[in-house]
């Protein structure tokens, strides 16, 4: 039976953990993000788990992927700053395909920048903050409720895929406070647990990245229960360093195969008056809130104009967004920030339809108005052609 919650983002963000099994957290206060922090403070003792402030974003990536090595779910919160400083235990984490989850509630940049102001300058750095060729999963909820289950999803895709994955909040739904009904579905969801090998005993050494002959990612137990071999080098099965070349391109093509090829699986995004939509607004995160009371707007004046919302911004909904490159005759993609997403939008338009960038910067929200204003000048572009 679903209840009535209301909540703040970041405290759905960190109860969702909880919920998803989360039972260790290591991080450093920083604005925006810190609820996330405080509420983990108070609730993890509650359940077994550990909570450690560290002594600054570098030691926290570091700490949240030891613990996970030990079996643990963990996660990090923090924001722009922060992010930037954890940039190489995340690469880390990537190459040692180790599950766990960083929050990044964005404000902005660059530097310090503005640490109580919304902003979505952190769309790149999420795809290539950390060096070299990897894939990386990352979902952008809108509401409260949507922090909420795609932080759970969040958890379920780090376990499944064996990398860590980003849930990314913009300071607004950090400190949002929406009601929502909390339904059966997210008070008992699909919990996905960490795939374990058994077949081993206690005096083997365990081979952490053995994908046998057909599995999608190794299965991994934690340290403590045997013994194995983690290392931010190139590896083979085993996870002692090996530098031939062969080696290095099969596990370098293995940690982006093993995203990239279920990208369609894991791509979420929803739809708005998309049927017969002429014009097509690309918007995630705060901004597409604002986006969906344009566009409804506008239908009221009889634009024929929908949403499309992506909710996992990586890896990219390609395909639908190719889709819709084909059968609509202009995109309009507000971000708060100058065009990183429609830049990378812009790759998939083959077939050269007109892309409306809209664009704020200062801290302040990008408003249904402003929106509506693309949207109408954009149809009278249309209709005059």
């Amino acid at each position: 039976m679903s209840r009535m919650v209301i909540m703040q983002g970041n405290e759905a963000c960190a109860l969702a953990a909880l919920k998803a099994g989360c039972r260790f957290y290591a991080g450093y206060p920083i604005t925006p993000s810190s609820e996330v922090a405080e509420t983990m403070a108070r609730e993890l003792p509650k359940v077994g788990g550990t909570f450690i402030q560290m002594e600054d974003e570098i030691s926290s990536a570091a700490a949240i992927i030891g613990a996970s090595l030990s079996g643990v779910k963990s996660m990090t919160a923090t924001s722009g700053p922060g992010f930037s400083l954890m940039q190489e235990g995340i690469g880390y984490g990537v190459m040692t395909e180790t599950p766990c989850v960083f929050v990044n509630v964005m404000r902005g940049g660059p530097s310090t920048g503005m640490p109580t102001k919304p902003a979505q300058g952190d769309i790149m750095q999420l795809r290539w903050g950390t060096h070299g060729d990897h894939q990386i999963i990352a979902l952008y909820p809108s509401t409260v409720e949507e922090v909420y289950k795609y932080t759970i999803k969040a958890f379920n895709y780090a376990e499944k895929y064996r990398t860590p994955v980003f849930l990314v909040m913009d300071e607004t739904l950090g400190h949002m406070r929406e009601s929502f009904f909390l339904t059966d579905e997210e008070e008992n969801p699909e919990i996905i647990q960490r795939i374990k090998d058994t077949e081993f005993s206690d005096d083997e050494l365990f081979h952490p990245f053995d994908l046998g002959e057909d599995r999608t990612v190794a299965p991994l137990v934690g340290m403590g229960k045997t013994r194995f071999h983690v290392s931010g080098l190139v590896h083979d099965e085993t996870g002692f360093p090996a530098g031939q070349a062969e080696v290095a391109e099969k596990m370098i093509k293995h940690l982006d195969s093993k995203i990239r090829m279920y990208s369609e699986e894991i791509s979420i995004y929803e739809e708005y008056m998309l049927s017969d939509a002429e014009i097509v607004v690309v918007a995630f995160g705060t901004t597409a809130r604002s986006a969906l009371r344009a566009v409804k707007m506008a239908r009221s004046d009889k634009i024929p104009v929908g949403l499309f919302k992506p909710v996992t911004i990586w890896p990219a909904p390609v395909s639908r967004i190719k889709k819709l490159f084909r059968s609509a005759n202009a995109f309009i993609i507000p971000e708060m920030n100058m065009g990183q997403y429609a830049q990378e939008l812009s790759k998939l338009n083959k077939t050269n339809k007109h892309i409306e960038m809209l664009n704020k910067i200062n801290g302040e929200l990008i408003t249904p108005e402003e929106i509506l204003d693309s949207i109408t000048k954009v149809w009278i572009q249309l209709t005059e052609i």
